[in-house]
């Protein structure tokens, strides 16, 4: 019952963190003059946005399918993959921002006049920090969490490469919404117009795909050894060893 409240509970943090940012993008841009519906569109195409979405539909399912189904029986397959699905990208997002965007001066900061700007600490923490910690918990200590095959791991680059795709086609037919380009990139990595051009962007790309895959590996061999130690104790032998 524990980690199914805690499940809801990061939801509902993930919940809070994206609203925080659409009232700062909203303020953003009736304050600078800019096309709100393209700021909306910019803000709900971001990976910690869209991540952070899937995030709390899974989690609210996950929380409730333990609520209404009380026992020791692992989650369904479903929910399982769900929750590795998002897992890896989350866990991903996490180590990105934090290698390579953290410390980036933030427009929020340096424009805003109206004390908006703890809502975009909170935003920016809680889904780049306080969800990426959570997921780490959850994955080595949650309870009923259910073993995955190998395969999985297509399950969990799936997503990533289907948004790093749009992402990067859309980037190139989108203004920017403070008209200082004609094109919009998320993340300063994925920007082709930079310094080093597509091969540097296809550089990052490759490295990130090389990490999702590790940290994908990660999670299901976690999952799997829980499982084989979890087994190994419920087992005659194991009870008597």
């Amino acid at each position: 019952m524990v980690w199914a409240w805690l499940r809801i509970a990061v939801a509902v943090v993930g919940f809070s963190g994206v609203v925080a940012g659409f009232i700062v993008n909203v303020d953003r841009a009736r304050r600078e003059g800019q096309d709100l519906g393209l700021v909306l569109a910019n803000y709900f195409s971001l990976f910690t946005i869209v991540s952070t979405i899937i995030l709390i539909v899974t989690f609210v399912i996950a929380g409730l399918w333990s609520l209404r189904n009380p026992g020791r029986s692992p989650e369904p397959r479903g929910i399982a993959l769900a929750i590795a699905g998002i897992t890896g990208p989350i866990l991903l997002l996490g180590i990105v921002y934090n290698a390579l965007l953290r410390g980036l001066p933030s427009e929020i900061a340096l424009t805003d006049p109206s004390g908006i700007h703890s809502l975009d600490v909170w935003a920016t923490e809680s889904l780049h920090v306080i969800i990426p910690l959570y997921l780490l918990v959850d994955l080595f200590f949650a309870s009923r969490r259910r073993a995955l095959s190998w395969w999985s791991l297509a399950v969990i680059v799936a997503y990533p490469l289907l948004w790093l795709t749009y992402t990067l086609i859309r980037g190139g037919l989108t203004p920017d919404p403070s008209g200082a380009h004609d094109w919009w990139y998320p993340y300063p990595f994925l920007d082709p117009h930079g310094g080093g051009g597509w091969p540097s962007v296809l550089i990052y790309v490759a490295v990130m795909l090389v990490v999702l895959v590790a940290i994908g590996a990660g999670i299901v061999a976690v999952g799997r050894l829980r499982s084989r130690r979890a087994a190994a104790r419920t087992s005659p032998v194991g009870a008597a060893g």
